[in-house]
């Protein structure tokens, strides 16, 4: 008898290796017929499960072939905009001469790497002084890999003359010393009694909020310019600003108060400035003060005195009483003599700092000044940053006028050009900067698209193969799965966030641009993730009737900084709508800032339980014919509970319950309240399926005013 045969595998009619067949096709002959069949398969269900598989594995090569394609696509795209933005030239406007301190400017790079150009070309003598002309300058220019364009006139621009190489001959100069340190320290007071006048007491609430400067003759006729920053921590600018022009730092430390934070940020701006530093211990003549532990806590801040082997000089003194100030002022005097601070005085333009501008009524565009080198003279043309203006006037610190003999140069039409072309330049640097957000703009659109289109054909083919019956689970909608890659791109930081915050709008006026700085940089700094604060516009004058119409507007509010708006102006707010407010304290402006910010937020709502009972049995009781109804015999715990107070039942630490009492009774009395220890019914509205052992709360709902 023939063996019976399996009907559930095929026969193989030639096991044996056939002549001119290959060993790997042999090798899968073989696994072929020798692979066990699945129990319980049958020959029809074999066939659909290897189609079913061999679909599958069409579908998984077409979706790894389109994502290769997808990355492959990427990859081209970013080597695109990365090629243009190599290639991306800056056009450079070149002069027929120019030194090579200069040229570094002009082309926005290090003079080292200027000079090691020059190496690099062979050019000769590399020396930040060396004039180079336009085909000299261009071809700079294109080693780093710049346009260059030969424009006397594009080109024109003001830069620092360059120091000479010998200053011995040069005439001294008086150094220019910055007072520095924490609020309420006694700077402005010791700079009273070294020119003995009083600023302190006409400086609202007591801090000063300008850089002062004036000048102090020693009885050696040796003069120093001083430089007065305040000390509150809304004005750190405005104290860096004063560190970087100054010659020396006189950081002033209050005997009984140590160093505080003020103190510490004034160290850290002298130590980046790398300004040579005076220790002016104040306050040393209080009664029970200890300037021994003042000097040891300098210490732990790399401020390491000469009484300790250290190099900072240290005196100790009283702006009250001007103990030991002569001995600070010979400090000083001898600290500018080692730094040999020279400069010219003829033969070239006046070269300085402005430390603050202002608008006076009368007199128009006030600026604090700081000359560096060079004589100033009324009549001189002055170019700074992105204005230029002819001087009609000058005084000292006290008011008197000043005039110099010394002739000017007629450079009113230079200065003018001088400054279309820093406009221009900053026109072109503000269309690059457009550009590359225009450009992330777009590949941020792209990702996007890609990410989308991704979805969709995952989405495509989970539904083919669900609907060819290759998946036995439904896949989810289209929209619910865009909606998750659009929350995965926002977590990541590839889309942005819709922006829900809450801002208060400002227009901010002061009487000088530096205090308007520091109150534009301080309202900024008030924010969380709730609410923050912007500044629409910040500028120097009298609150005008432009800033409360930009206010209404923006629907915002004018805040004035020691300037006051006229009648007719608040007249034009009241008709509008807008609040205009002025202040001429720092600290008083930012705390109602904070006020109205925690107004504007939505109240903290807190849930305080006032009352306590338990549920101890449950009656039923007649309403209406034979209707009847629960109610819970209970005995208050703690606290009271209300008649009209909102009530919440707990089962199991769980609330199954919450609403309002229907009613409230003490035998057959209706009453208001129950405190602890008495027990009472309740009925409750639309309730009925409390039980004994339910714990009934009274809620009480209490809202919380937020604070920034």
């Amino acid at each position: 008898m023939p063996p019976k045969r399996n009907w559930t595998k095929p026969i193989d009619r030639h096991a044996e290796k056939h002549e001119g067949e290959s060993a790997k096709l042999h090798e899968r002959h073989i696994n072929k017929f020798s692979k066990p069949p699945r129990e319980g398969e049958t020959v029809a269900q074999r066939k659909e499960r290897k189609r079913k598989e061999e679909e599958l594995a069409a579908i998984m090569k077409q979706e790894a072939i389109a994502k290769r394609q997808m990355e492959q696509r990427q990859a081209k795209q970013r080597a695109k905009e990365l090629a243009e933005k190599e290639n991306r030239v800056r056009d450079v406007f070149i002069p027929q001469i120019i030194n090579v301190a200069n040229l570094s400017k002009v082309l926005g790079v290090r003079a080292e790497q200027i000079l090691s150009t020059m190496e690099e070309l062979e050019m000769g003598s590399a020396k930040h002084d060396r004039m180079l002309n336009a085909d000299e300058s261009s071809l700079i220019a294109m080693q780093l890999n710049l346009n260059p364009i030969v424009d006397e006139r594009q080109s024109l621009d003001l830069y620092p003359k360059p120091l000479p190489e010998d200053t011995s001959n040069l005439p001294s100069r008086p150094p220019v010393v910055t007072i520095m340190g924490h609020v309420d320290h006694g700077k402005t007071t010791l700079l009273d009694t070294l020119r003995k006048t009083s600023v302190a007491a006409g400086e609202a609430g007591g801090i000063t909020q300008h850089i002062g400067a004036f000048s102090v003759l020693l009885p050696s006729k040796k003069s120093i310019t001083f430089l007065d920053t305040p000390g509150h921590a809304a004005f750190s600018a405005m104290r860096a600003r004063g560190a970087q022009v100054t010659d020396i730092i006189v950081l002033v430390v209050a005997a009984d108060d140590g160093v505080m934070p003020q103190t510490q940020e004034a160290i850290k701006h002298a130590h980046n400035a790398g300004v040579p530093m005076v220790v002016a211990v104040n306050k040393c003549d209080k009664p029970g003060v200890d300037t021994s532990k003042v000097k040891q806590e300098l210490a732990r801040y790399n401020v390491h005195l000469e009484e300790i082997g250290g190099d900072v000089p240290c005196v100790e003194v009283s702006g009250l009483t001007g103990l030991n100030l002569d001995q600070l002022e010979e400090t000083i005097a001898t600290l500018s003599e080692i730094l040999e601070l020279k400069a010219e005085q003829q033969g070239m333009g006046a070269e300085g700092v402005v430390l603050e501008s202002q608008v006076e009524k009368g007199r128009g565009n006030v600026a604090t000044v700081l000359v560096r080198r060079g004589t100033l003279k009324a009549g001189s043309v002055v170019v700074a940053g992105n204005t230029w203006c002819k001087v009609r006037s000058m005084t000292d610190h006290q008011g008197k006028p000043l005039k110099q003999a010394l002739p000017g140069t007629p450079v009113k039409s230079m200065a003018k050009t001088v400054v279309e072309n820093r406009l221009t330049r900053q026109q072109r640097d503000q269309q690059l900067q457009d550009l590359e957000i225009i450009n992330a703009k777009r590949r941020q659109q792209r990702e996007i698209l890609e990410h989308e289109r991704l979805v969709e054909k995952q989405y495509q083919k989970e539904m083919m193969m669900y609907q060819r019956g290759l998946s036995d689970q439904v896949p989810d909608s289209l929209g619910k799965r865009l909606s998750a890659v659009q929350q995965a791109l926002r977590e990541d930081g590839i889309i942005e966030s819709e922006d829900k915050t809450l801002e208060f709008r400002a227009i901010v006026k002061g009487d000088v641009s530096g205090t308007v700085e520091a109150v534009v940089d301080c309202l900024g700094g008030l924010q969380n993730k709730q609410i923050r604060v912007k500044v629409v516009h910040g500028g120097v004058g009298q609150i005008s009737e432009g800033d409360v119409q930009l206010a209404a507007a923006c629907e915002g509010q004018v805040i004035g900084f020691n300037v006051k708006a006229d009648k007719k102006v608040m007249a034009e707010a009241g008709r509008r709508g807008v609040t205009v407010k002025s202040y001429s304290v720092i600290y008083k402006l930012l705390e109602e800032v904070k006020d109205q910010l925690g107004d504007m937020l939505p109240p903290v709502v807190t849930t305080q339980v006032v009352g306590e009972a338990s549920i101890l049995q449950v009656f039923d009781i007649s309403v209406k014919g034979r209707e009847t109804k629960p109610v819970a015999g209970c005995r208050v715990t703690n606290g009271t509970i209300s008649r009209n107070g909102r009530i919440r039942i707990i089962r199991d630490k769980n609330t199954i319950w919450e609403g309002e009492l229907d009613a409230l009774r003490q035998v057959k009395k209706d009453i208001n309240e129950a405190k602890k220890g008495l027990e009472c019914g309740m009925s409750f509205e639309g309730f009925h399926q409390f039980q004994p052992g339910d714990i009934i709360q009274n809620v009480q709902t209490i809202e919380t005013r937020q604070k920034l």
